[in-house]
């Protein structure tokens, strides 16, 4: 998508279609006249704490190719139409959303307000927030992610020590994660799951492609991988176990109470013996499906 130009006015009637609220239209007649430009009217609606129509106005008339270039934020918001890059540190009370991409050369701190990028999103040190955050694009963190609430990342995600989210987690792309993953709610992959430690979480796991950690996995729902599950420890989980190729354990592998472990979902049966493989201290109670053999056993 072609982003606006960085000086790019807003008239009375071109705003006006977008149809706003009342009240955010009647504040617009007030402080603003005929040609206004876009970045200063979000900058004037963040100074006067009208966030929700910022991020309105932003959603309406999208992106510019603007670059922002700070050496530190700290503030209360931010909501800027193009790209933002941070050469240090930045610490935000509220929001933080930018149309463009963001890069942060230190750790990013944010209240509970929302963080949305709209580009890739860069971060060397750790990402801390109350809130909620949604990323457009690819986004890379040097160290550790705690979010409180949900998170989606509609790209790829590559986290340099361990992620925390304290509800929903979605990630559209593959999902790296050097150390410990842990998710309050559901988690939903639409790549590969890699985890070097231990991958915990209190909802639904759904990968479309392979999950693989280096330490146990825990489920509290239903445990799915479009491919193969590899765990460093146990595989648990408190629904069913479904695996479309093989499934590999270095302790033990458990569904819940009244359900099945499948392996193979995706391999002919003629196959399963070298691609539907399932290998764990112990064969699991009711395997429905997938192959465990003397070759399986230690």
């Amino acid at each position: 998508m072609n982003s606006l130009p960085a000086r790019f006015d807003l008239s009375r009637d071109f705003l006006r279609a977008k149809q706003p609220c009342a009240a955010g239209y009647r504040w617009y007649l007030k402080r603003q006249e005929l040609g206004s430009g876009y970045q200063a009217l979000l900058d004037d609606l963040v100074r006067e704490d009208r966030i929700e129509d910022a991020h309105w106005l932003l959603t309406q008339f999208g992106a510019t190719g603007e670059l922002l270039v700070l050496d530190s934020l700290h503030a209360e918001a931010l909501v800027h139409a193009g790209a933002v890059r941070c050469r240090g540190d930045a610490r935000l009370g509220g929001s933080l959303r930018t149309g463009g991409a963001l890069e942060i050369g230190d750790g990013l701190r944010l209240g509970p307000g929302l963080l949305q990028v709209g580009g890739d999103l860069r971060v060397e040190g750790a990402v801390f927030c109350e809130g909620r955050a949604l990323w457009e694009s690819d986004a890379r963190i040097g160290w550790s992610v705690d979010v409180a609430q949900d998170l989606v990342c509609r790209g790829r995600l590559r986290v340099g020590w361990g992620l925390d989210c304290g509800a929903s987690l979605r990630v559209d792309g593959d999902l790296e994660v050097a150390h410990d993953l842990r998710v309050a709610g559901d988690l939903v992959c639409g790549g590969n799951l890699r985890v070097g430690g231990e991958l915990q979480v209190g909802g639904s796991v759904q990968a479309a492609r392979g999950i693989c950690a280096g330490g146990p996995i825990s489920c509290g729902r239903h445990l799915q991988a479009g491919w193969g599950m590899r765990a460093g420890g146990d595989l648990r989980a408190a629904g069913a176990i479904r695996s479309g190729e093989s499934l590999y354990a270095e302790g033990r592998i458990e569904a819940g109470p009244g359900y099945a472990v499948f392996a193979g979902l995706s391999v002919p049966m003629e196959d399963w013996e070298h691609s539907a493989y399932v290998r764990a201290l112990e064969r699991p109670a009711r395997l429905a499906s997938g192959w465990w053999g003397a070759a399986c056993l230690r």
